[in-house]
């Protein structure tokens, strides 16, 4: 700095601020320069700077200028208690923040999913298994369906008790297969193309249109995918393959029919 000080125009560039703005904190008494030139132009030193910052610190945190002028004129605070006043107010609008953003990422994944849901009520209601990954796999697949298109709007309304109901449904129609697997129903019976049936009736009365077309590509990936075949076999060995046929059979008697 020269012994003459900083120009107004030299100290908004530094501050980035405005011209107009140091003129406006000059008029109000909240940061008058320490000297002019002999031809009346604002000059700033260190101290001006130094209140600068205080005064846009404050700022930043949406303290009215008032209230900053009065904070920066009290005489009995220390310049330590300062910092540490801006360093409390500083970490209480972090946390203020990061809750914000937290509130976002949950908005965000409800609206993507289409399940007004928390994070925790989704491992509750699916259960340890689930996965959050899935739905974004899931948007970039069907995303530019209709049947998604379906889904996102009709799950959109739904709530933990529409969901718990739902996976109620299911997981009763997951112990008919299992039974009727067990009992040595024939795949393309009557017994188990009823159930698969079921399974399609289960989907198009809860998420969108599942037509025969769509239940087939279903049960494509319940033996294609690794970890649907897992979700059948852990009910019982052989039941993905068995769904997987029963669903081809259910379609075959109604297309034919």
């Amino acid at each position: 700095m020269s012994s003459e000080g900083y120009s107004v125009g030299a100290v908004a560039k530094i501050a980035k601020v405005t011209v107009r703005t140091l003129h406006h904190y000059d008029e109000i008494g909240l940061l008058s320069p320490a000297g002019r030139t002999r031809t009346g132009y604002r000059r700033y030193q260190d101290a001006d700077l130094d209140r600068l910052q205080q005064i846009l610190f404050y700022r930043e945190l949406g303290f009215p200028l008032e209230e900053i002028a009065a904070i920066l004129d009290d005489d009995s605070v220390s310049p330590s208690e300062h910092l540490r006043r801006q360093h409390r107010l500083l970490t209480d609008r972090i946390r203020h923040l990061q809750d914000l953003a937290t509130a976002v990422e949950h908005a965000m994944e409800a609206r993507r999913m289409g399940i007004q849901l928390s994070p925790e009520e989704k491992f509750e209601i699916f259960g340890e298994g689930y996965q959050e990954e899935w739905e974004q796999e899931a948007e970039q697949r069907w995303g530019d369906t209709a049947a998604w298109a379906e889904s996102q709007r009709r799950t959109g309304g739904y709530d933990k008790a529409d969901w718990q109901r739902i996976q109620t449904e299911m997981a009763d129609l997951n112990t008919r297969l299992v039974e009727a697997l067990a009992a040595g129903e024939p795949a393309d019976g009557a017994a188990a193309t009823d159930l698969a049936e079921a399974h399609r009736q289960h989907i198009y009365q809860n998420f969108y249109d599942c037509t025969f077309t769509i239940h087939r590509g279903l049960a494509g990936l319940y033996v294609s995918d690794p970890r649907w075949t897992t979700t059948y076999e852990n009910l019982a060995p052989g039941l993905a393959q068995w769904l997987h046929d029963a669903i081809l059979a259910n379609a075959d008697r109604h297309e034919k029919a």
